[in-house]
């Protein structure tokens, strides 16, 4: 992906480990619906590569993710039950690093999981098909977003895209939801995860 801006645009303040030649993320559209969709009881989108049928409500962030957060590869390997590309060095298996669901994707990377120090400790997604708890999705606006967890989120600047924003959404538990918008304030990429590494701005760089 050619340049720093495409690659925090593409993860929104959450690069994903960089792959050579890797084309830039699709232009999405703002999905109009997305201010009316209720703050709970939003049933998620499934897709051949989703993991599993995430928690529909913001209080529990982490549910329906393919192994609990702080499993190990294995964990989260048996619970995809498909195929899962990347990893380190056998030599530093405790480095940070990310398995892929579809390496292969023509555009953008769908949904990876992070693990650090040997455990999974956060899912990234940029595929507008893959609705997050609660509802929020790519393409969605930072005011939709807002309206489905109300009381919920902080908003804060990107860290380096002027007029991006990053807003992180609480829940009941340790996990937390990370929506990061591009200049326009429309919805790039989102993630869940434990602090910190959900609020590594470089991923694993």
């Amino acid at each position: 992906m050619a340049g720093l801006l495409a690659l925090v645009l593409l993860l929104g303040g959450c690069s994903r480990p960089p792959t050579a030649g890797e084309p830039a993320a699709p232009d999405l559209a703002v999905d109009p619906d997305g201010g009316d969709e209720p703050a709970e009881d939003v049933p998620p989108a499934t897709a051949p590569h989703a993991a599993g049928a995430l928690a529909a409500t913001a209080s529990d962030l982490a549910a329906g993710l393919p192994a609990p957060l702080g499993a190990d590869a294995q964990a989260l390997r048996d619970g995809w039950g498909r195929p899962l590309e990347g990893g380190p060095d056998a030599a530093d298996a405790a480095a940070c690093h990310y398995l892929f669901t579809d390496p292969g994707r023509a555009e953008g990377f769908g949904q990876a999981f992070m693990f650090e120090g040997g455990r999974f400790v956060r899912m990234d997604v940029d595929d507008a098909a893959l609705a997050a708890p609660g509802g929020g999705r790519v393409g969605m606006d930072a005011a939709a977003v807002a309206a489905l967890y109300p009381g919920r989120v902080e908003g804060q600047p990107h860290k380096y895209v002027e007029g991006a924003r990053i807003l992180r959404v609480t829940g009941d538990g340790e996990a937390v939801l990370v929506f990061a918008t591009d200049a326009a304030g429309v919805v790039r990429s989102w993630r869940i995860g434990l602090p910190p590494q959900v609020d590594y701005v470089e991923g694993c760089g």
